[in-house]
């Protein structure tokens, strides 16, 4: 089932195989989902709730009811630990926060401000399991951002009920409306409005291919999005000192997401790699989810040997991963040669899961090679920038020339002639 490949120089293609990548049948589904509830809003979407979720209820939206059940179904340890971890993320996430600024130069005054976007929405994954950490990532730096209005939406099952680990989140965090939705339907309807549903200026949170292909085709139309996030990626660098147990548990802590997810080594040691082959095949056995992590492993893990550390670390930079474990003796004498990763994870003692849930850095990070240009999502992904330009007469008629000249080489004579009005 799994193999030690040496490296030879082969691209990172050629070694992992190629992503995933969205479909133009599936593009066809959606774009017709989406136009459905653009032409009729709630009706349409509580058809698709009735037909893929099996959710028949009237009402799309969560009740102060629901969330007082929630609070009283969890037990206080649990609801102290979303708190510490929303400490966290708010440490962390404050330090993103930007001001604007502003030139005084006497005659004339430049500046920038930052403004975050008015309404924001968050999509959280319901399915087969439930992911407070994925509303405390995406809720927290909009609130930080200071995003007026937040709202979720998260799919239910016929019951019609949201996990209360999700619904608890949701109100520590200060999401103002959550919705009782999910699929592309529920991107198309933060994305265009319903009835019930308000229309958001920006869409966040990871989903199934339905969900990343509605994002990506009302992105820049209708609203903005973080990103369009493909399978859950980690790449674990390790020397010859690492425990072999403790890279297979890390590596299955993604396989077990999706049987598309990647679990990947890299090594100077075969010795390792063989180590870690015998651990994951003993600990899979272990787990709940060991179907899925099966098919995860057989489809998508690749043990790649290189000769030294460096040639590990160029490999992958190439790779681009989602999570980058560099279990190593001396992480930080690589972490300045690591320049495509969506987060690092430095030593013997970080597992990836300590971002995922707790150390305060955002889980909600690029994948599919797209670390290589795209951020994690930070505060920044709910602000915008406005310019602004002041220009007394004087000091436009120092500039006229300038201006008029530039816009005349351009061939835009009613530009320039905005300036000779004004210079006369």
């Amino acid at each position: 089932m799994l193999d030690i490949i040496k490296y030879n120089g082969q691209t990172a293609e050629e070694l992992f195989g190629k992503r995933e990548e969205l479909t133009s049948n599936v593009e066809n589904i959606v774009k017709d989902v989406i136009a459905d509830i653009k032409a009729n809003g709630d009706k349409a979407l509580k058809a698709y709730s009735a037909k893929f979720d099996g959710y028949t209820g009237e009402s799309l939206e969560v009740t102060e009811e629901e969330y007082e059940e929630a609070f009283k179904a969890l037990p206080e340890t649990f609801i102290q630990t979303l708190k510490s971890s929303i400490k966290n993320i708010t440490e962390f996430h404050k330090k993103q926060v930007k001001s604007g600024f502003e030139l005084d130069l006497g005659d004339r005054i430049i500046g920038q401000k930052v403004i975050p976007v008015a309404r924001a929405g968050v999509y959280v994954p319901g399915g087969t399991a439930a992911y407070p950490s994925t509303v405390l990532m995406n809720a927290m730096p909009a609130k930080i951002a200071g995003v007026k209005e937040v709202i979720m939406a998260t799919p239910v099952k016929a019951d019609g009920k949201v996990k209360a680990e999700v619904l608890v989140a949701a109100k520590l965090c200060g999401v103002d409306k959550i919705f009782k939705m999910g699929g592309a339907q529920a991107i198309a309807a933060m994305a265009y409005g319903t009835e019930s549903v308000p229309k958001v200026d920006k869409i966040t949170g990871p989903g199934n291919v339905f969900v990343a292909t509605a994002k990506k085709l009302v992105s820049g139309v209708a609203c903005g999005i973080d990103m369009v996030a493909g399978p859950s990626e980690i790449l674990v660098l390790a020397d010859s000192n690492a425990k072999p147990e403790y890279i297979a548990a890390d590596m299955l802590s993604q396989a077990e997401h999706d049987a598309v997810a990647s679990a990947l080594l890299i090594t100077d040691s075969v010795e390792q790699a063989n180590n870690v082959i015998d651990e994951l095949l003993i600990q899979v056995e272990k787990l709940e989810r060991r179907d899925i992590a099966k098919k995860s492993l057989e489809n998508n893990c690749k043990i790649i040997v290189t000769d030294d550390l460096d040639g590990a670390v160029e490999l992958a930079n190439e790779y681009a991963p989602e999570h980058l474990e560099l279990a190593v003796k001396n992480p930080f004498d690589l972490l300045d040669k690591v320049k495509n990763a969506g987060s690092v994870f430095l030593g013997y003692n970080t597992p990836e899961a300590v971002g995922d849930y707790y150390a305060g850095a955002n889980h909600t990070l690029p994948t599919s090679g797209s670390a290589k240009f795209a951020s994690p999502l930070s505060v920044d992904d709910f602000v915008k920038t406005t310019q602004y330009v002041y220009y007394t007469d004087k000091a436009l008629k120092q500039a006229s020339s300038d201006i008029i000249s530039f816009a005349n080489s351009e061939g835009l004579t009613a530009h320039a002639q905005s300036v000779v009005v004004r210079s006369k």
